[in-house]
């Protein structure tokens, strides 16, 4: 009798480009491909299927895709039965537009289907023909499906989906849709599950996390959700990202205070330090506003790591109204800031506004910008030295340098250590140690390890292993009937 050859599984790679909330739906991505039989493409190695995660936020986001699909039209011509798919922000915005483009992608997927891809992969496998498949609104949240976790110490937790604001020179909202909340329990029951398989450190995810509650009119559900957070034993460090200054308030800072497991980092967007500018861009507050949040933080909090978003050259903006975007950074003294040089983005109310700047202007005014901040960074950096860190030890950024012998890690403020490597310190272990050195946008700490402990998440890193989940919500919110906050729910 013959023997049956067994098929081989068809393999994947995920490509992600822009934000958290890209990099968590593509751990949704391939929990879903890997539940349908697929598995992971060897480093090097081409695959069978290519899935580009993308985002419409980024500048040249557009000519990025086509240019990544380019590269890959060669890979497929030479590779009989590979497949594209194109999901994220741009997919939701161009839709058909990028098989037109592009006749060699297989299935073009939008922001609230990510659960479609095995399905339209093999329905474009069987029909032999490209399948584009764009859903209005959200139908069930991303967390009902199965996620294969990059992190075997740290993972990323979507509280909300969606943005209820209309900043003139976003395209979120239209392509995320209107914001949804998770139930609180679902919320925690996540997080339990990742801490149960050993992570240490959740990041809760939201377009405007802080906006949290919104759909069950709660205004203190955010503060709520994060001391309940903090009582699930085993959880030692939560973020949150990124928060909005209008809907910024105290309880949320009494929460971060008061809560052991929250850090003590806040990333605020600015945008503009500009009261004029603010108004044009929609942003709902003024300079004022904004510098107080920072106080109050800071008196609470008074090692709190701040940092920010700003956008240079918006359309009108002025050599004052610069100026005072570089008054407030001074005031702010931001840990680190993200500085990004304004660019059009089309359907956006701000690229049809006049008063487009020049590129000249927008890049100097950028370099100035950026001078200051680095000189902030390193000056704060350095006020470090001497003091004592605890470090959660980073997978990729945590790679032994061979040149220094340095591993690296997380400082709970979030700052990035370069520390002196010793025996059996893993990704995901944590240690104490002495900051000898500062750096604009990193420190060092060369000397003995204060200490040194082993965790669970150390040991699944060491072994290879990922925290898995496979879908603890059970569907959309029900508007006004909240769970309710526990340690550890079950429901």
């Amino acid at each position: 009798m013959g023997s049956e050859v067994e098929t081989p599984a068809r393999t994947y790679r995920v490509r992600t480009y822009g934000c958290q909330m890209n990099v968590h739906d593509s751990e949704r991505l391939s929990g879903l491909l890997e539940a349908a039989g697929y598995t992971a493409a060897p480093e090097g190695a081409d695959a069978d299927v290519v899935v580009l995660n993308t985002c419409a936020v980024r500048e040249n986001a557009d000519n990025r895709l086509y240019g990544n699909l380019g590269h890959l039209r060669p890979v497929k011509d030479a590779r009989p039965g590979m497949q594209i798919a194109v999901g994220g922000c741009l997919a939701q915005k161009d839709r058909g537009e990028i098989v037109r483009r592009a006749p060699w992608v297989d299935v073009v997927f939008g922001t609230h289907n990510v659960g479609s891809l095995p399905a339209l992969l093999e329905r474009a496998r069987h029909n032999a023909e490209a399948q584009v498949e764009i859903v209005e609104a959200l139908e069930v949240f991303p967390s009902t499906l199965p996620a294969k976790r990059d992190s075997a110490y740290a993972g990323w937790v979507s509280i909300s989906v969606g943005c209820n604001n209309t900043c003139t020179f976003c395209i979120v909202p239209s392509l995320r849709g209107a914001e949804k909340d998770r139930r609180p329990g679902e919320i925690l029951a996540e997080v339990q599950a990742l801490v149960d398989q050993g992570v240490l450190e959740v990041t809760l995810l939201g377009q405007n996390v802080n906006a949290y509650g919104v759909e069950f009119r709660d205004r203190g559900a955010f503060a709520d959700l994060l001391r309940a957070a903090g009582r699930i034993d085993g959880l030692e460090r939560i973020r949150f990202t990124s928060p909005h200054p209008r809907e910024f308030t105290d309880d949320v800072i009494a929460a971060m205070a008061e809560t052991p497991a929250v850090c003590h980092q806040l990333h605020m967007p600015l945008q503009s330090g500009s009261d004029d500018v603010l108004r044009r861009m929609r942003r709902g507050y003024r300079q004022e506003r904004y510098l107080g949040i920072i106080d109050r933080v800071r008196a609470a909090m008074p090692d709190a790591a701040i940092t920010t978003d700003i956008i240079v050259g918006f359309p009108g903006e002025t050599e004052d109204d610069f100026q005072q975007t570089l008054e407030v950074v001074r005031r702010a003294r931001f840990a680190s800031a993200f500085t990004f040089q304004y660019s059009k983005r089309p359907g956006t109310p701000a690229a049809e506004m006049d008063g487009q700047l020049p590129k000249d202007v927008v890049q100097e005014r950028y370099l100035r910008l950026t001078a200051l901040q680095d000189q902030i960074s390193w000056d704060e950096n350095k006020a470090l030295v001497g003091t004592k860190v605890e470090l959660l030890v980073a997978a990729g950024e945590g790679s032994k340098d061979a040149a220094t012998g340095r591993l690296s890690g997380r400082a709970r403020d979030g700052r990035l250590v370069h520390f002196t490597a010793a025996d059996g310190v893993r990704p995901g272990d944590v240690v104490e140690t002495v900051v000898t050195q500062a750096a604009p946008h990193h420190l060092v700490a060369d000397g003995v390890l204060l200490s040194h402990r082993r965790t669970r998440a150390g040991d699944a890193s060491e072994a290879g292993i990922r925290p898995t989940t496979s879908g603890v919500s059970l569907g959309m919110p029900r508007v006004g009937v909240p769970a309710p906050l526990a340690p550890a729910p079950s429901c």
